[in-house]
């Protein structure tokens, strides 16, 4: 995620949400080249499709009446299985935000992971990166969080900052070790019955289409990037798109063209939107 846009990770987070799920056994440092579980079926899972509304809140409590939309991204931890189950009755699906690329000091399993994972400041209050090359650590610390949205009722995960290896981690990091290690994530997600989304990363999207159900892009009409986010669509899965400072006249018309789901929020990711 670019520079601004996580603004609503310096806000206070509540840490009521207690972690489920059992400690599952860990792949190998050398795992993760390819997808080795036994994944469900596909018919078993949500396959987003492209052109589907959707609203994108990370800030504090879900609010289900915010926007009348199919699709709602939520913040796993903030929210309960209530919440989901209120935005289910309401015939949405709803995916499920989970940060995997850095610790965070304010959830409430940071104590979990060792200090041989933690590297330099990302730049957001209290988070580090991590050491994603230690695939055997870092696999059950987030098989628990994919089991929390699981048991919530999520059905699908956005995995956060997994393009690591173009930022100054403190660690000598790879474009190879973000293959792994984002091929990793969509495995354990695919394991539990969730689609899981590619978050940015553009550089590997033609490594990691066939991998990840859909895609979350912040910021490729400002850029001059939506071009490379096509193979999604072209392969029938939806790209949710977010501007923060381009209006929605200037990226909407090609938006429209490319197929994406796009609109505009705040820097905060509170309630408010304007779609295209």
């Amino acid at each position: 995620m670019r520079p601004g846009a996580r603004t609503w990770g310096l806000l206070p987070v509540a840490l009521a949400v207690a972690l489920a799920g059992t400690l599952l056994s860990g792949c190998s440092d050398q795992g993760g080249d390819r997808d080795t579980a036994v994944n469900k079926p596909a018919e078993d899972r949500w396959r987003p499709r492209p052109g589907l509304a959707w609203q994108w809140q990370l800030n504090g409590k879900v609010d289900p009446t915010a926007a009348d939309v199919p699709v709602y991204d939520i913040d796993g931890f903030e929210n309960d299985a209530e919440d989901v189950d209120r935005l289910h009755r309401d015939g949405r699906k709803v995916i499920c935000y989970v940060n995997v690329g850095a610790w965070e000091d304010y959830r409430p399993d940071k104590d979990a992971f060792p200090h041989s994972v933690l590297g330099g400041r990302n730049g957001w209050q209290g988070e580090r990166w991590l050491d994603i090359r230690q695939l055997s650590l870092l696999r059950p610390l987030m098989e628990r969080r994919f089991d929390m949205c699981r048991k919530k009722g999520f059905d699908a995960v956005e995995p956060d900052l997994v393009e690591a290896y173009t930022e100054d981690t403190g660690f000598p990091l790879t474009a190879r070790d973000q293959l792994r290690y984002n091929r990793m994530i969509a495995a354990i997600a695919h394991e539990r019955g969730l689609a899981v989304g590619l978050k940015n990363d553009l550089a590997q999207i033609p490594d990691l289409v066939d991998t990840f159900d859909f895609a979350v892009n912040e910021q490729c009409a400002e850029y001059g990037e939506c071009a490379k986010l096509t193979p999604f669509i072209k392969a029938g899965k939806a790209v949710f798109h977010v501007e923060y400072t381009e209006s929605t006249d200037r990226f909407c018309p090609t938006s429209r063209k490319l197929g994406l789901s796009s609109m505009r929020k705040k820097w905060e990711l509170g309630t408010w939107r304007k779609a295209c």
